[in-house]
């Protein structure tokens, strides 16, 4: 067809027609042009105002694709469509307040508008409003309930209201008529991955890539799925292939961030942060990245700035943003701030799971407590609710019901929330044993004496080790309240240090003199250089990783010039504190009490080891019994281990305001107390596999 000459005389209604056959056929340029013959001729006339929307959008213009939809509108005849499609440009622009008003108002000038109510529906989703979300899109599988897009809709709001079940059923409903549909393949992935079935999220995520090599959120899935399982490597390998095409996708740097923060790259994690806020700063979940990297790298007063802002946003992100915020208030010590922040977001988030369990640990329960009932009634949901959510839940009423002294109930809640969470990945007992005993048998004295001292000499890293929840949190802030000591918390740099060089342990033994003195002053330098940015020109400072034990027998070879404190504590007293705990991190041999208890004796086995071969003057053992019978002689041993002069700020660390980011936050804000010691016996008719692989008789 030639394009028209603008002597040609044509009817509104022929040049819109025939706008609307060009644009069909692929000739952009000659619609447009009939369209603006049509607004010279009618200013404001809807039909060509829409057209022209519709191309700017197809053409990636959103900015203009709204501008000329908004005009469409104010036609006083406009069709209820038109609003219905100014709605969905303006979600994806953000713009989920205007694009609610149009998409309502398409549906009231046109109750049966399927798109309509489809599009409203999506809107109040992104927007947080569950419940009425879900009766639009109803509303829609009742229109066409043979529609697969329907079904995935429908699918995505009922996750976000934790109704899992009805949301597997209505993702394989759409997969069942539509198998080609990539968008449900992803989406069932990332629910998948929320219920602990990461194999078969990775494959469904993988399809729908397969399915539709350039559809972004199946690449965010399969990153997702990597880093709930703890696979960095493969996370950042998925955003490699979506950064080919998407080199700038917002959503890309923010998963990017997310998961260089999981692998401490801090810095890394921080520009790719504020770049996705720099391009969308109306992101709230761009903002509560950056804030989480903000508060990984003890920058807290703009960490809560970025959640406080990021919660004020549109989204579905509010959520999780004021939870952030009042936990890193309570990380701060502001624990009042902390307690007033958690009610704010239970006030903006009535009976919400993550805002109940999260400040479990904050508070101490009395009976009939509300709180207890809400988490009660979580469960009553059964598997409608997420696994995460529910293996939370079970940890959180397991407090309470300790904290009111209802010890049969409180167990049957750890019991079963650890029993959960086991479920969920797979480990070896007994090859953590072996691993552990090849660990000893390689780095033998003779191995020590030939290469000591061939590593870097700085005597800035003070490594505290040990089994979790022995005291090392305790110990750490004692030696940070001194003036010249930072504590840096608990740092995966040694462990990512070890592995990027792949000799540990098989590797020790046969190096050569020359070699060894080469990688080991390498790899020091290569630890140093990830934590000195954390040291703020103090002369030492603390990494309070328990696990980097295993790596004890290393760390004088690659830094002889730092000193290791291993932190003791009872061991069933130890024991029972991890099993009462759901920790953030891995700690896989924790959920089960027989594991549990053999764990402990390998890692009996592996300190024992440490303490024949190490040099003294390098590595100290401290009882946390000793520490809470006698805090001032501990504390001044542990300062001149360092070899610092004394400073009475270390029997006032409950005084010291530094960010604790751990597991006993709580604690270490009290004076010592004594009731923690032998703690397990009160409790003993509920620790019998535990007390039997330790081989200790119940009292």
């Amino acid at each position: 067809m030639s394009t028209p000459s603008s002597q040609e005389t044509l009817s509104i209604p022929e040049a819109l027609g025939r706008a609307y056959a060009y644009w069909n056929a692929g000739q952009a340029d000659q619609a447009e042009q009939l369209c603006q013959r049509v607004l010279a001729a009618w200013p404001g006339q809807a039909d060509a105002l829409h057209l022209l929307g519709l191309m700017a959008h197809a053409y990636g213009n959103l900015d203009l694709a709204i501008a000329h939809l908004r005009r469409a509108c104010m036609a006083p005849r406009a069709p209820a469509v038109y609003s219905s499609n100014l709605a969905e440009m303006c979600r994806q622009k953000g713009l989920l307040a205007e694009g609610e008003e149009a998409a309502r108002r398409a549906v009231s000038m046109d109750p049966a508008l399927v798109s309509g109510w489809n599009n409203l529906g999506i809107l109040l989703q992104e927007a947080g409003k569950f419940e009425e979300s879900l009766a639009c899109l109803e509303r829609v599988i009742a229109f066409q309930p043979d529609s697969a897009q329907a079904h995935n809709n429908l699918a995505n709001t009922s996750r976000r209201l934790g109704r899992m079940d009805r949301a597997e059923r209505h993702y394989r409903q759409a997969l069942a008529l539509d198998p080609l549909y990539a968008e449900a393949h992803s989406n069932l992935a990332f629910l998948l991955s929320s219920q602990g079935s990461y194999d078969e999220a990775a494959a469904a995520a993988l399809q729908a890539i397969e399915l539709s090599p350039r559809l972004v959120d199946a690449y965010l899935n399969l990153a997702e799925v990597e880093i709930s399982r703890h696979h960095h490597d493969a996370a950042l390998r998925a955003l490699d292939m979506l950064q080919a095409f998407a080199p700038r996708h917002p959503a890309a740097l923010v998963a990017r961030a997310k998961a260089l923060k999981q692998i401490e790259r801090l810095d890394e994690a921080l520009a790719f942060a504020r770049e996705a806020v720099s391009l969308t700063p109306n992101s709230a979940e761009a903002r509560n990245t950056l804030a989480m990297v903000l508060q990984a790298l003890g920058q807290t007063d703009e960490a809560l700035d970025q959640f406080e802002q990021a919660a004020q946003l549109p989204g579905t992100v509010a959520e999780e943003a004021l939870v952030g915020r009042a936990t890193l208030l309570m990380e701060a010590g502001r624990k009042d701030e902390a307690r007033a922040a958690f009610d704010q977001a239970l006030a903006a988030f009535p009976g919400s799971i993550r805002v109940l369990t999260g400040r479990a640990d904050a508070r101490t329960f009395k009976a009939g407590d509300s709180d207890i009932a809400a988490l009660e009634a979580c469960l009553a949901e059964g598997e409608r609710r997420s696994l995460h959510d529910r293996i939370s839940v079970h940890f959180s009423l397991g407090k309470a019901y300790l904290d009111i002294q209802d010890p049969a109930l409180a167990f049957h809640h750890f019991d079963t929330g650890n029993r959960l969470k086991r479920a969920s990945f797979t480990y070896d007992s007994g090859v953590t044993g072996r691993w552990m005993e090849r660990i000893a048998e390689s780095f033998t004295p003779e191995l020590l004496a030939r290469t000591h001292g061939t590593g870097d000499l700085s005597e800035l890293p003070v490594f505290i080790v040990g089994m979790p929840r022995s005291g090392t949190t305790l110990i750490e802030q004692i030696v940070s309240s001194h003036p010249q000591v930072t504590g840096a918390g608990e740092l995966s740099a040694l462990r990512l240090v070890v592995d990027g060089n792949g000799l540990f342990p098989a590797g020790m033994l046969g190096m050569t003199a020359e070699d060894a003195t080469q990688r080991w002053l390498q790899l020091g330098r290569d630890y140093l250089s990830r934590i000195a940015p954390l040291a703020q020109a103090s002369t030492r400072l603390v990494d309070k990783m328990p696990g980097n034990f295993m790596y004890a027998g290393l760390i004088p070879l690659i830094l002889p010039g730092a000193r290791i404190i291993h932190a003791r504590r009872d061991p069933v007293d130890t024991c029972l504190s991890c099993y009462t705990k759901l920790f953030g991190g891995e700690q896989q041999f924790t959920y089960n009490q027989t594991e549990l208890g053999e764990f402990y004796g390998h890692y009996q086995k592996l300190m024992a080891h440490w303490a024949r071969v190490l040099p003294a003057e390098r590595f100290i053992e401290v009882d946390y019994e000793a520490v809470v019978d006698d805090l001032e002689g501990e504390a001044r041993r542990l300062i001149d281990f360092l070899g610092l002069p004394w400073d009475d700020a270390c029997v006032r660390f409950h005084e010291n305001r530094r960010v604790v980011r751990t597991a006993s936050v709580n604690q270490v804000r009290q004076p010592i107390y004594q009731t923690s010691k032998g703690r397990w016996q009160a409790y003993a008719d509920h620790l019998g596999p535990l007390l039997a692989a330790l081989g200790i008789d119940a009292p």
